[in-house]
């Protein structure tokens, strides 16, 4: 039986050593640190990098590029954790992060800067997934959670840092400096991972296979398909969201009919022709990964969506900058909430809505993984956890980019309506900053244009939030072993009754 004494690592010839399973812990955290930090560091010196480069319209596609990339790669790393091995993967996506991060100092034109952040792109989708998959390698189940949240709380840690030091280094150093400061601490996490990483015995048993072997078994296919699937949706909405396009020009409704071919062409291929699939559908088949799935999916276009929409709320009334500080400090509660916001909303209610938001988000995401972890066979561990995070970072893309465009459209038919002037009105479109230098009436007019639009997109959260909550529920208990070699078991008994009966058999016992 197991007790509060039972080690993590379970002693005999697979035993880890308490300072080596530390150094790899602290190895994996320091990737989850270093990849939220640039995140938010990048995010925070967006404008001053598109005036550096004199290429403001072409701004977004920074974080665009990096999104798009860490998508696309994202299902690729579950199967390479499995065919080339944890160290491999993971060195491979560090030197595709570090080499981009460090391009992107050097960068000379936002083209370059946007093809590097690709780049980079590549190698953070690897971390995160692969850093995922050494960890269930390693923590038993019943653990797991425990050290998915010191992961969660140094991944929030490096957000809430990045903001601020990105400002920071903006107004000091320079934007450039951004990018090559990370250099050091990547260089330190993965000399900690190549020294301490173990290979599971599925990987050990095919030692002696060729690189080229192992190369062939890769869904070249698929993974193509999904990134070009993902480009020219991306395409689309960037011609209707920020050109301006509308939806019956070529270019807008084109981009996206040739994106859905290209969508049903990778499922084609996953589905019939892929030997060993980037993402096997018949994973999603099962229940509990099937929900997983779809709820961090959208949980991910909910939480991204909020996080792109809130600061135009407090940039277009005028009130971001306290925002910005304390921003970092729970779901349902708090979109219900959001939905109410008008320009006579007490300020206070305004900065704590988010809390609800942001602990849902934490609490859910490391729930529902490790139960996704739980449902499936070891083997198939690293590919459920890359089809977890390809969900996630796909709803993070579909976040951001459709309430773009919903807000824009939105925004542009409030602003017809209430101001006559479209040189005005195009102004506005244009920045935010602009609406503080228009006259009293104009500005009331304005701010009311931007709540309006943001409140319709929060009304969708309100949908969006309660399909998290009903998603949930389909996902089944497991038992969580307390050996990492051990397989869980589906939980059967759920209710208070059930429960009560096994613990007067157990002292029967």
């Amino acid at each position: 039986m197991a007790t509060e004494r039972t080690p993590l690592i379970p002693k005999g010839p697979a035993e880890v050593s308490n300072s080596d399973f530390a150094l790899l812990m602290t190895g994996i955290w320091s990737l989850f640190f270093i990849g939220s930090l640039d995140a938010t560091i990048v995010a925070t010196l967006i404008s001053t990098i598109g005036s550096s480069l004199e290429s403001m319209q072409l701004s977004s596609w920074i974080g665009t590029a990096y999104l798009l990339s860490l998508c696309a790669f994202t299902p690729l790393y579950g199967r390479l954790a499995n065919i080339l091995g944890r160290r491999p993967s993971m060195l491979f996506a560090g030197t595709l992060f570090s080499v981009g991060t460090i391009l992107c100092g050097f960068a000379q034109n936002m083209w370059q800067l946007v093809a590097c952040r690709a780049i980079a792109g590549m190698g953070g989708s690897g971390m995160t997934v692969v850093g995922s998959v050494i960890m269930s390698d390693s923590v038993p189940l019943k653990s797991r959670g425990l050290y998915q949240g010191f992961g969660n709380l140094l991944f929030g840690l490096g957000g809430a840092i990045g903001a601020p030091l990105g400002g920071w280094l903006g107004d000091t150093i320079g934007w450039r400096a951004a990018f090559l400061c990370q250099s050091p601490f990547l260089v330190f996490g993965f000399l900690l991972l190549y020294l301490k990483i173990r290979e599971p015995e599925s990987v050990l048993a095919a030692t002696g296979t060729n690189i080229f072997t192992k190369l062939k078994r890769i869904d070249y296919a698929g993974s193509v398909s999904l990134i070009l699937a993902l480009l020219t949706f991306l395409l689309g909405i960037h011609f209707k969201s920020t050109v301006g396009y509308n939806w019956d020009n070529p270019r807008v409704w084109g981009f996206l009919t040739i994106s859905a071919v290209l969508a049903s062409l990778f499922l084609l291929v996953e589905l019939k022709f892929a030997a060993e699939p980037v993402m096997p559908i018949t994973i999603l088949t099962r229940r509990t990964p099937g929900f997983v799935a779809l709820n961090n999916f959208l949980i991910a276009v909910l939480t991204f969506s909020t996080l792109y929409n809130t600061p135009l709320y407090f940039t277009a009334t005028g009130r971001y900058w306290t925002f910005q500080a304390i921003s970092s400090l729970f779901l349902v509660a708090a979109n219900l909430i959001l939905a109410s916001w008008n320009l006579n909303t007490p300020e206070w209610v305004l900065y704590i809505t988010l809390a609800p938001s942001g602990f849902g988000f934490a609490a859910v995401l490391t729930t529902t993984l490790l139960a996704l972890i739980a449902s499936v066979p070891r083997e198939d561990i690293p590919l459920a956890t890359g089809i977890s995070y390809l969900f996630r970072t796909t709803g993070q893309v579909l976040g951001v980019s459709l309430s773009a465009t919903l807000t824009q459209s939105l925004l542009v038919r409030n602003l017809r309506a209430r101001i006559l002037d479209e040189d005005i009105v195009l102004k506005i479109l244009d920045s935010t900053a602009y609406i503080h230098t228009l006259p009293a009436d104009l500005r009331h007019q304005a701010t009311t244009s931007w709540a309006l639009a943001l409140r319709t997109v929060f009304y969708c959260h309100i949908g969006l939030a309660v399909g998290i909550f009903l998603s949930v529920l389909p996902v089944e208990e497991f038992s969580l072993p307390d050996t990492v070699a051990a397989e869980p078991m589906k939980q059967t008994q759920t209710g208070p009754a059930e429960r009560d009966a096994e613990r007067a058999a157990a002292a029967d016992e």
